[in-house]
């Protein structure tokens, strides 16, 4: 049987069916970023004073100075509580002057909210401050958790029915969620729908990029993982500007849903991946497939090699068997995975701050998505350079002493924590596209999808528990940071384990997968030549 690996040097490896596929299935990763608006963007502490219009029952003419005096409490600063109110009582105005009010309770008919930096936020608009304040981790984590469960579901639903279905599931259901998001009138609804709409993003960054790698051969593979994660730093820059010029989360989600919109209506268009269906024995519709790509990639396949294309044999049915009775690749998927989860909570840890570093939040943000830009494109060249291994180890190692670096520095140098903080992202972020190109290069295509699921579902874990570690901060500032620095850096030591596969065919079997064989095409091109013997 033809390997894939030939086949695709015969259709090309990178031709331009694969541009046009790579550029339609990250375009939705510039749009991605912006699900993250409504939990980034928030003024988490705004001012503001408890709502007493009852009082203007009793005098509808008192200017906003008498009814704050009136009715608020002040604290030891002579400022009004912003968390208190007087109890409301059925008095004449007269009377409330003459006696004043003494008993305090919490606000009962919410908040006036002023200096705001947004003209609405979850914050303003489901009133999450007080002894709310705490929800707002939980509306980040929710998301994050929907993220998690939509790669734990998606990985092993592309196995079984396919990369192509799973991609364009996972963007209806973005689509679907991210409009009902903005349109949500309570709290409870809106972390219901982000829920939801989390599953999608997680389907969709987990199946696109495995789509796109599937179809490119071994020497342009990281472009695959690498511009995914290109176009997503697009798409935190851009972030910044939408926020800065529309600041109200809910037009926010609708412009973001309308961009959906436009994706879904070419998403129908992208074909599956020919590897897949090869590896389920769907031999008929890969080969016309395959026909299909040689023609737009201006090539001819000889017919001698579509005559090798048969129907084989395959590990599909093994499933994650193959992690239980292979220690070899066991032990890559614990390390892959442990750097894919330290990666990410260290990466949403200083995401989810990007409102406390004192510098002005738009410029910071910004600044985020801008230094994740040269970190993708210089993966791309030094994936191929230096190997996958010896780049996973160097940002993970550095990424996390740069963010270690930050205790060295008083918490009010706003600049230099900043500085930091971009930095060690910026090598967080590189980690990240080696880790998207490491996982589908160290497994068998029956595994694939599933350990790339499994990989992505720890990363996911990462992100989810990124809001719960900041959350301790409140004990002492420096816990969060040592926290995930010291992850990043054991996860980088750790990966010195992992073998390098750096222009190597994708295996289709354990065997080839553990190191026990080599694909047929890679191992004939690199055997020496020998002479045949006439003897008889």
């Amino acid at each position: 049987m033809a390997d894939f690996g030939e086949i695709l040097k015969s259709i090309g490896e990178f031709g331009l069916f694969q541009k046009i596929t790579i550029f339609a299935l990250c375009l939705p990763n510039v749009i991605l970023p912006f699900l993250f608006a409504s939990v980034f963007f928030i003024q988490s502490d705004p001012e503001r004073h408890c709502n007493t219009d009852w009082i203007l029952q009793a005098d509808s003419n008192l200017t906003t100075d008498e009814q704050l005096n009136l009715t608020l409490p002040q604290e030891e600063d002579g400022t009004f509580s912003r968390c208190q109110m007087f109890v409301p009582v059925d008095w004449d105005i007269r009377a409330i002057r003459e006696y004043g009010l003494n008993e305090t309770t919490g606000c009962r008919n919410g908040w006036v909210y002023y200096k705001t930096l947004y003209e609405a936020t979850i914050v303003t608009d489901f009133d999450l401050v007080c002894d709310q304040a705490n929800l707002l981790e939980v509306a980040q984590a929710v998301f994050m958790a929907g993220i998690l469960l939509g790669c734990l579901l998606f990985g092993p639903f592309a196995e079984s029915f396919g990369r192509k279905w799973a991609t364009q599931i996972s963007l209806i259901l973005l689509l679907i969620f991210t409009l009902t998001t903005g349109l949500c009138p309570n709290f409870y609804l809106y972390l219901a729908s982000q829920f939801v709409a989390g599953i999608g993003y997680g389907g969709f960054r987990l199946n696109a990029v495995i789509l796109a790698t599937e179809w490119i051969g071994p020497s342009k593979r990281s472009w695959g993982a690498c511009v995914t994660q290109l176009f997503g730093a697009v798409g935190q820059a851009v972030l910044a500007g939408l926020i800065y010029f529309i600041r109200d989360w809910r037009l926010a989600q609708l412009i973001t849903a309308s961009l959906f919109a436009v994706v879904a209506s070419y998403i129908w268009f992208i074909p599956e991946s020919a590897r897949w269906l090869l590896d389920r024995g769907r031999t008929e519709e890969a080969k016309q497939l395959i026909t299909k790509v040689a023609a737009i990639n201006k090539r001819t396949v000889p017919e001698s090699l579509m005559e090798k294309i048969v129907k084989k044999e395959t590990e599909k049915k093994r499933g994650r068997i193959i992690l239980i009775q292979s220690s070899v690749l066991r032990k890559y998927f614990l390390a892959v995975t442990l750097a894919w989860f330290s990666l990410n909570v260290t990466y949403y840890c200083l995401s989810f701050n990007v409102g406390n570093f004192s510098l002005n939040i738009f410029l910071t943000q910004l600044m985020f998505g801008l230094s994740e830009l040269p970190a993708h494109v210089l993966c791309i060249w030094l994936l191929e350079a230096v190997g996958r291994k010896v780049s996973l180890m160097s940002t993970l190692l550095v990424g996390g002493f740069l963010c270690i670096l930050i205790l060295a520095v008083p918490q009010d140098d706003a600049i230099a924590v900043t500085t930091l903080a971009i930095s060690g992202r910026f090598f967080i972020n590189w980690a990240g596209s080696i880790c998207n190109v490491y996982i589908q290069e160290l497994f068998p295509t029956s595994f694939r999808q599933t350990a790339s699921g499994l990989g992505s579902t720890a990363s996911r874990v990462g992100g989810l528990l990124a809001p719960l570690l900041n959350m301790l901060a409140v004990y002492h500032w420096s816990i969060p940071t040592v926290v995930f620095s010291s992850l990043t850096l054991i996860s980088g030591a750790l990966s010195f384990v992992l073998p390098e596969t750096r222009r190597r065919e994708l295996p289709d079997s354990t065997d080839e997968a553990e190191g026990n064989s080599t694909p047929k095409n890679q191992s004939e091109s690199n055997k020496p030549a020998q002479h045949m013997s006439t003897r008889l």
